[in-house]
């Protein structure tokens, strides 16, 4: 979606001189992080990575940017009464000082979550602003504020990313953590040449391949595979996407990140599940795109593929507009599909708090 506006964008730069886009822009080098030549040195050792770029293990249909449907789509994201943007406020949460549990989960909206486990925390794909894009005039703006400052966060034990794409990389938000935490950035492979392109110091990062792991403490981080790709600009899938498999001395939690829908689902659940709690993708779903993001009936299903239990807290809704369905459509739809399946599922305020093995009635939040 972003290369679509981007190539509207510049058809319409172009017939105004160019002076707009050469404005919107103006931030944006930095932020597109390291480009093939300083990512294909470490990249290459992988077994994933054939003539030039990453693959996924299930071939996933491209993006198709030139189609009617892509038009269509592009002209509800850029309207402003479209009914993917919420009826009202949305309702925030203040997180508050906690003493740390054995497994609970902060959702600070999209794919950004603080998860506490056996006395480990670590943050997933930390978004903190404005908008997710290269630039700070324009791009996908939030819908909702931020429900916390990065300096009000705990001491993190490590910070996860799952693909380079805007709204899960964030270079101002990365910089802000290593001024306030010491915690390494764990990453998929190629991901490290963006950080060190933003002068994070090369010993607070660790690249893994899929079915690498690391550990932390008594904490094993393990890179599993997604079905999705990855790209800052037009260079497409130098770097590596992922899901995480978060596996302490007594818990385990899986982080879907930013998937369509795979049969790895399975061979992740029996291999490192199954999860007490799973954080799983079900926003930003369309015909057009319908190998790369999980829909909401397929979101349940992937849960119950890596697990036979466990709690399942969807991410990757609510903060921003990435595709033109309604915005709670995701949640009623994934509620749905979790009580049709027996699925127990939790669904916090943005800023909320969720501790697994305590459950609570579902508050419809989102019906503003």
């Amino acid at each position: 979606m972003l290369r679509a506006a981007l190539r509207l964008a510049a058809g319409t730069a172009s017939l105004a001189g160019g002076g707009w886009l050469l404005r919107a822009l103006n931030d944006a080098p930095a932020s597109l992080g390291a480009g093939p030549a300083e990512i294909r040195p470490v990249a290459d050792a992988s077994p994933n990575y054939r003539e030039g770029v990453f693959h996924n293990l299930e071939p996933a249909s491209a993006l198709r940017l030139d189609s009617e449907e892509s038009r269509l789509v592009l002209f509800d994201m850029l309207s402003s009464r479209s009914a993917s943007r919420p009826a009202g406020t949305v309702p925030l949460v203040a997180p508050a000082a906690t003493e740390s549990e054995p497994l609970a989960v902060s959702w600070l909206g999209h794919s950004t979550a603080l998860l506490e486990i056996d006395g480990y925390r670590v943050l997933t794909d930390p978004v903190w602003s404005e908008r997710c894009s290269p630039s700070r005039t324009v791009g996908p703006q939030r819908l909702h504020p931020v429900p916390a400052p990065l300096e009000a966060l705990p001491a993190l034990d490590a910070v996860v990313i799952s693909h380079d794409h805007y709204d899960h990389l964030d270079m101002d938000t990365v910089l802000g953590l290593v001024r306030t935490q010491r915690a390494p950035f764990v990453v998929p492979l190629g991901v490290g040449a963006h950080l060190r392109q933003w002068r994070v110091p090369p010993e607070r990062i660790i690249e893994l391949d899929w079915n690498a792991d690391v550990r932390i403490g008594d904490l094993t981080l393990v890179c599993t595979p997604a079905r999705h790709f990855s790209g800052r600009f037009l260079s497409r899938n130098t770097t590596l996407w992922a899901s995480w498999a978060i596996i302490g001395p007594q818990h385990r939690a899986y982080f879907g990140g930013d998937t369509g829908y795979t049969r790895s689902f399975c061979d992740i659940g029996a291999e490192h599940g199954p999860f007490d709690l799973t954080l799983m993708p079900i926003g930003a779903y369309n015909k057009s795109w319908p190998d790369i993001h999980m829909n909401p009936e397929e979101a349940v299903r992937a849960h119950r593929d890596v697990t036979d239990a466990g709690l399942l807290v969807p991410i990757h809704w609510c903060t921003f507009r990435l595709a033109p369905h309604p915005w709670a459509e995701p949640v009623e739809r994934m509620l749905a599909a979790a009580d049709d399946a027996g699925v127990q599922a939790a669904v916090p305020r943005p800023g909320g708090r969720v501790v697994a093995g305590a459950a609570e009635a579902i508050d419809k939040w989102w019906q503003l």
